[in-house]
């Protein structure tokens, strides 16, 4: 046991879990899997976390080789996902010895500049949400482990790629309003040039177009309450030219809808239906309630990490998409008739 403020050590560790140093250091290297029985090991955590030991990381980064770093970029902090992709990659980071640096790359989705000195010095690999590639080619180049999520896999066959079956939400926002009996729509769709917004309105239009009678007008919108607002209001002045629905690529363009039907005298769902994806804080806040597609980001960032440390260890990564779901509130009903 340690005593006074001499800082423990795994010796320390070892004698109260009565085990090996060696033991000791498979455990807390995370190493310990069919050498240690999941009851040692567990008795070995607890042991480090009743006297506070803490491993002498650069020490045992040297002996590694490796920084036991990672990076994770964003394209902005603007929105909770963000965040929440962040809080899920650093909890498994965590879990496995590593730290997690967020950084929300001055240039939104465009090329991103190297946050360090050397970041193929600084880091054990990067992961990605959200960007293109090759946007990242300054802080990757050819030699650092890169995960992409929310990427196309297709093209970038040198990353490995995680994403959430974007596909099947739009599919189900698209059934649940075509079971409705809506049959005119307006996408009110982000301009931004991603993958993952090419891909919602090539699916949503696909979609529509296996039931005649249906019809799609595209209103581009940057992510912004006001932005969205302006778009609606030009999209939806006309009432003899009118969708009866409205598809929305995030929350903040559906909060930018509803103003934009407020000021137009329009009631949801009466007299327009309104429909987001992402399922943020601001889906409940809304009135009434938004309909939309919840997207696991902690999850997400949990995947994303798994995936890196898969690659570190020289394993394939879960190529599985993430599930989302549709849920459904007061927001969408069927067409009014005059």
């Amino acid at each position: 046991m340690a005593r006074g403020n001499t800082r423990p050590t795994s010796r320390d560790v070892a004698q109260a879990a009565q085990v090996s140093q060696a033991t000791v250091s498979l455990v807390l290297g995370d190493k310990w899997q069919g050498r240690v029985s999941a009851t040692t090991a567990e008795r070995v955590r607890q042991a480090a976390r009743d006297l506070g030991y803490r491993p002498n990381l650069a020490a045992r980064h040297l002996r590694l080789g490796r920084t036991r770093t990672v990076l994770l970029v964003v394209p902005a902090l603007t929105t909770e996902f963000f965040a929440g992709v962040y809080t899920g990659a650093a909890r498994i980071a965590a879990e496995h010895g590593f730290g997690v640096v967020l950084y929300p790359s001055p240039e939104g989705v465009g090329p991103a500049r190297d946050p360090f000195a050397s970041a193929q010095a600084a880091l054990d690999g990067v992961i990605a949400s959200s960007m293109a590639a090759d946007a990242l080619t300054a802080i990757s180049g050819d030699q650092l482990p890169l995960v992409m999520l929310d990427s196309d896999p297709a093209a970038h066959p040198a990353a490995a790629t995680v994403n959430l079956d974007i596909a099947d939400g739009i599919h189900q926002i698209t059934d649940h309003l075509l079971h409705l009996g809506h049959r005119h729509y307006l996408h009110l769709a982000a301009d931004i040039p991603s993958w993952t917004f090419h891909l919602r309105a090539r699916e949503l239009a696909a979609r529509l177009a296996t039931t005649p009678g249906t019809t799609l007008r595209t209103a581009p919108a940057p992510i912004s309450i006001d932005g969205a607002l302006t778009a609606a209001l030009t999209a939806l002045r006309n009432p003899h030219n009118r969708p009866t629905a409205v598809i929305c690529d995030d929350d903040k363009l559906a909060a930018g809808a509803y103003k934009a039907a407020r000021r137009l005298g329009l009631r949801i769902p009466d007299d327009l239906s309104v429909t987001g994806i992402d399922d943020l804080a601001l889906a409940g806040a809304l009135d009434p309630e938004l309909t939309t597609v919840h997207l696991d980001a902690e999850l997400f960032g949990e995947r994303g990490m798994h995936a890196l440390l898969a690659v570190l260890d020289g394993r394939t990564p879960d190529a599985q998409d993430i599930p989302v779901h549709l849920i459904t509130r007061g927001s969408t009903a069927p067409p009014h008739t005059p």
